[in-house]
């Protein structure tokens, strides 16, 4: 594993208060490292607080606790001038390519706005050559630089949002779920695009996604958050060969397999129950709720964030010797295998 870490994660919080004594916890202590040049996945079902973490990177959200360390600096500490700065090392992909572009502007105008804003270049010649190699680095063209977001496809609009990240040569880019809003013959192309880039720029990417089988493909790591939590975190070979937390293996269990002999063989765990409220989450365990292994200790003991196994870590109940009696509760939620 490369030693230079480019992005570290400690005890990230981000919680919204919504008056009468109501606090949603969106992001409630989540930790992580991105090393320089790999690709970091984070993923999660809807609502688990996954593109909350990003923005929050960002510092598109104010943090409400923890810190940030993009290349040894604390994000949200920096002062205005040192903000703005770092913000051209930084950039993000949003997840609706429409949305995210502003409908009125040309593409030129859409990519050359942030060359302006950080003053990269004296004439608009200039920011034009670039907007031009930009193109055509996303596999689109020149004569694309006077059209406006409407007149292209989905895919075609999410290569000229990775062309804007682009545009201030970045070392670290934030995908906050870019290929979900796609078409699923569109989908590998974009992510295609993306490994190439970060090849030929030596980026490092910190991909949001929902959808295991395309992280597993694009990441080196990966971290699966549930209801605000980090519960397990290791390389991408490790979690699909021997996930460790109920969650992870419930998640990869609903991909489908492309082999009709072994999907009609193998085991599917479905999860039973709905995803609690991050206004009013489960005490512990966060997952207790849905979890047929659930212990007694899982309500009155948060589990630890520790090392199972070389690199692979896990907050989970299952891996604690200190919990002498892990017998199941009986009569809770379980996972069904069918």
């Amino acid at each position: 594993m490369k030693e230079e870490k480019t992005l570290q994660v400690r005890n990230l919080k981000k919680h919204f208060h919504l008056g009468k004594g109501k606090t949603l916890k969106a992001v409630d202590g989540v930790s992580f490292d991105i090393y320089k040049g790999e690709t970091f996945g984070l993923v999660g079902e809807s609502g688990c607080g996954k593109s909350t973490a990003g923005r929050t990177i960002m510092n598109l959200y104010k943090r409400t606790d923890g810190q940030v360390l993009f290349n040894s600096r604390d994000v949200h500490s920096l002062d205005t001038v040192d903000s703005f700065k770092l913000k051209r090392q930084m950039q993000m992909i949003f997840q609706d390519p429409y949305a995210s572009l502003n409908p009125r502007s040309t593409v030129a105008d859409i990519i050359s706005e942030p060359m302006i804003v950080h003053k990269l270049y004296k004439t608009e010649k200039e920011r034009l050559s670039r907007v031009y190699e930009l193109l055509e680095e996303v596999g689109l063209n020149r004569d694309h630089a006077n059209r406006y977001p409407h007149e292209f496809s989905g895919g075609q609009r999410q290569r000229i949002g990775i062309a804007r990240a682009l545009a201030l040569d970045p070392d670290l880019i934030i995908a906050d779920e870019p290929i979900s809003a796609l078409d699923v013959s569109v989908q590998a192309q974009v992510v295609n695009l993306l490994e190439r880039i970060q090849e030929e720029k030596g980026l490092t990417y910190l991909f949001i996604a929902h959808d295991l089988s395309m992280v597993q493909h694009i990441s080196d790591r990966i971290g699966v958050m549930y209801l605000g939590h980090m519960v397990e975190l290791t390389t991408s070979e490790q979690l699909y060969d021997k996930p460790l937390h109920p969650y992870t293996q419930a998640l990869l269990s609903a991909i489908p397999i492309p082999d009709p002999d072994v999907e009609d063989s193998r085991e599917q765990v479905i999860i039973e129950g709905e995803l609690p409220s991050p206004i009013d989450p489960p005490s512990g365990c966060v997952f207790r709720t849905r979890c047929p292994f659930v212990m007694k200790a899982c309500a009155e003991i948060k589990p630890m964030w520790q090392e199972i196994e070389n690199g692979h870590f896990a907050a989970c109940h299952l891996y604690n010797d200190d919990i002498e009696d892990k017998t199941p509760i009986k009569g809770q939620p379980s996972l069904i295998k069918s």
